[in-house]
């Protein structure tokens, strides 16, 4: 991370938030098994109530877990910062199931064992910690009352949320977040990375939807303008209109490869020169069985106002397989998607609620209404996996990345079939 992104990133946050940078009042729920990192700005230990070691443990649950422990540990929070939104959410997810135990570990100062948690780290970790009966007895008040804005009356100090991802699928669990466990609170995403690469920082914290002001020393940025032309030229940031949308062409540093990051923006502005984007939707992110390409963001649009159709139902997670990519598991049928939900407040839906997904497709995208038509690709199959699989998949990933919802690779469809179909 350059430290002109840190350094705008903290300025940023302070002018914003002005008890923000305060010793100890940070909280960290992030893991990174390759070694401790603070996902957002540099890793200032006087910032942060959480311990390094707690994010580097092998196993994610585990680190979530004891990293939630010491943030309960303080009462006068004003900043709780995670890797990515789904991150939290496990977190929280992790707090609803287990809050005695952790009301317990809080009460007599201890790590209670768990597995991924070795024994030398947890005798570590566990010397950190004091008896708190008074911390305990508040705990085990509000999550009596239930969960909703439980994050807030928890940490009643609490400014802001800050998430390394907040776009794409990641904005999924923001969008949950702020209508439930974190109630009330904005939700700042400083930082725009791509291919490895700090491109932008987000000088806005208080508007819902993320911009980022591209620094142009921080990488080689060319663009591709969208839709694609005939012969594409590659533009530079002075040449930028605002309102288009353009593939980024990334160089990220001197002797690297040019590459097509495979990620488009859009225009939003300019500020002292300088473009403002906003991230659209990743070119690999597509569904395309008969070369009908419909984007991920879009896919999920559509899932999401069907979900609208169903009462009572909160999409939690999903990911879509194109159907020749499960073999003979996807039956016999005209090549189709086989999309798996997580849902809460539903535990099953008819035949006439499962088609609503099919139905809000082909309203959405005349092309696929055209195959369906045709017969040459068949009706989506929709599956509800059980509470807390996606949960279990991003643990059997072993990789603190953000999941992709339109899954290709080998290993994540091995995944899904013993993990989340299971």
């Amino acid at each position: 991370l350059p430290a002109q992104g840190s350094l705008l990133y903290l300025d940023t946050l302070h002018v914003a938030f002005p008890q923000a940078l305060a010793p100890q009042g940070t909280a960290l729920l992030s893991w990174a098994p390759g070694g401790p990192r603070a996902p957002a700005g540099w890793p200032l230990p006087t910032l942060y109530c959480t311990p390094a070691e707690a994010g580097a443990l092998p196993s994610r649950a585990a680190a979530l877990r004891v990293q939630l422990l010491f943030a309960l540990r303080m009462r006068d929070l004003h900043v709780l910062e995670a890797g990515l939104a789904t991150e939290l959410h496990d977190a929280l997810a992790a707090l609803r199931a287990g809050w005695p135990g952790l009301a317990e570990d809080l009460a007599l100062g201890r790590l209670s064992p768990q597995p991924g948690l070795p024994e030398d780290a947890r005798g570590r970790l566990q010397a950190l910690l004091a008896p708190d009966a008074a911390r305990a007895a508040e705990l085990r008040a509000e999550c009596a009352q239930g969960f909703k804005g439980i994050v807030q009356r928890l940490w009643p100090q609490l400014e802001v949320v800050v998430v390394g991802t907040a776009h794409g699928a990641e904005q999924l669990y923001c969008d949950a977040l702020r209508q439930a466990d974190c109630k009330g609170l904005p939700f700042y995403c400083p930082f725009y990375r791509a291919a490895g690469a700090l491109l932008g920082v987000n000088l806005w914290p208080k508007e819902p939807a993320p911009r980022f002001l591209l620094c142009p020393d921080w990488a080689f940025c060319e663009f591709l303008p969208c839709p694609a032309e005939e012969e594409p030229q590659t533009v530079l940031l002075g040449e930028l209109w605002e309102g288009r949308e353009y593939g980024l062409v990334l160089t990220a540093r001197p002797g690297e490869y040019r590459c097509r990051a495979g990620e488009v923006l859009r225009v939003a502005g300019f500020h002292k020169q300088c473009p403002v984007v906003e991230p659209v939707r990743r070119e690999s992110q597509a569904l395309s069985v008969r070369g009908e390409s419909i984007p991920e963001e879009r896919f999920c649009r559509s899932l999401c106002r069907a979900v609208g159709m169903w009462p009572g139902a909160r999409l939690v997670d999903y990911v879509c397989v194109e159907s020749a990519l499960l073999g003979a598991s996807s039956g016999a049928c005209a090549p189709h998607y086989e999309v798996f939900v997580e849902l809460r407040g539903l535990r099953d839906l008819s035949e006439a609620q499962r088609y609503k997904l099919d139905q809000c497709l082909q309203e959405d995208f005349p092309i696929y209404k055209s195959f369906r038509f045709k017969g040459s690709i068949g009706p989506l199959r929709l599956h509800l996996v059980g509470a807390g699989a996606f949960a279990r998949l991003r643990e059997a990933l072993g990789s603190p990345l953000p999941m992709p919802r339109v899954l290709r690779e080998e290993r994540l469809l091995q995944l899904i079939q013993s993990t989340v179909i299971s």
